[in-house]
């Protein structure tokens, strides 16, 4: 403790003893107790108050971190969506036109078919 061996402390204990005598000596080292006792009390307080306000402060920052993404999220699902939206009326339209292009070819072949099983005359 702050270097002091224990003949130093009982020299200092011896000392005091000496100069405040032996009535003075109980009601000092109380009162350094209760010192002490509310030194301690008041950095545990103080302690607690700091952790206390860090812990709002990191919730604060959590729940606009947690907001900030669910914002990016449902913006990317958004658009996201509206990829899928154009990506279903593009096979929706190349359907159609493929359809359109069998339906053509269809009857292009069907035509042909039919001239070459109709007798010329």
């Amino acid at each position: 403790m702050f270097g002091i061996g224990m003949t130093e402390m009982l020299l200092i204990a011896a000392l005091a003893l000496v100069i405040l005598g032996p009535k003075k000596l109980p009601d000092l080292a109380r009162s350094l107790g209760k010192g002490f006792a509310e030194f301690k009390r008041a950095t545990n307080e103080l302690k607690s108050a700091i952790d206390l306000e860090t812990k709002a402060e990191e919730d604060r920052y959590k729940a606009e971190l947690r907001e900030k993404y669910m914002e990016k999220a449902a913006r990317l699902q958004a658009e996201k969506g509206a990829q899928v939206v154009t990506a279903e009326a593009q096979m929706e339209q190349s359907e159609g036109t493929e359809k359109e292009q069998a339906g053509l070819a269809s009857a292009e072949t069907v035509a042909e078919q039919d001239k070459e099983t109709t007798p010329h005359v």
